[in-house]
């Protein structure tokens, strides 16, 4: 009778362990799958001078939140560099590969400025073209204060909140020019990934054996 009441006992423990962690991978799905609901979602920018993390606002900045969040489901980030960087200004990436050939995007957004966010150091920001509502995945990175940017309309989505020395380590990198670019890294400044953060390490994939 015990012996029953034992196994009843550690059957009703599994089962709520397994419930939990159903409800945790739940929720993160829930996160990924739908980061516009989450209030201030953060993301990990990991570049090879190290890591940045990043706090969306998805509250005064939905669509761009949700836009970057779109990319980032896709891994449309990965491999991707800072290609553009103005040590008096700002750092931009993540539309270019390293032979500075740029990645297909979906449609543009509209512009969000004027939400009451500010490009002050540390801000994230959507990049554009001179029409107002063109951005698409490329986003850069306030390395001053440059309010002038919110009259002109670039709309800030977002704020670093660890890893403003990394962030210091892009702008400080020696440039030159590229083609038609200019300010490019002349030494290739990486983006890893964008993930979520508390998101599940990519699996590697397994090593064949020998035969």
């Amino acid at each position: 009778m015990k012996t029953n009441v034992k196994r009843s006992n550690n059957a009703i423990v599994l089962f709520i362990y397994l419930l939990a962690f159903v409800l945790m991978t739940w929720s993160y799905r829930a996160q990924a799958d739908h980061g516009e609901k989450v209030k201030n979602p953060v993301v990990v920018i990991s570049t090879s001078l190290g890591d940045i993390k990043v706090k969306l606002n998805s509250e005064k900045a939905p669509i761009s939140t949700d836009n970057f969040l779109h990319y980032v489901k896709k891994k449309h980030y990965d491999g991707t560099t800072f290609h553009r960087v103005i040590p008096t200004f700002m750092i931009q990436g993540g539309g270019h590969l390293p032979d500075m050939k740029e990645k297909d995007t979906d449609k543009p957004i509209k512009n969000e400025s004027g939400n009451g966010l500010s490009n002050v150091r540390g801000a994230i920001a959507m990049a554009r073209t001179n029409d107002l509502d063109s951005a698409t995945a490329q986003f850069f990175i306030n390395v001053v204060d440059n309010k002038r940017l919110d009259g002109a309309q670039y709309a800030v989505f977002g704020e670093v909140t660890e890893g403003m020395d990394v962030v210091d380590k892009i702008r400080n990198v020696e440039t030159t020019t590229k083609g038609e670019y200019e300010n490019v890294p002349k030494e290739t400044v990486l983006i890893k990934s964008v993930r979520l953060e508390g998101a599940p390490a990519d699996k590697k994939p397994a090593k064949k054996g020998k035969k």
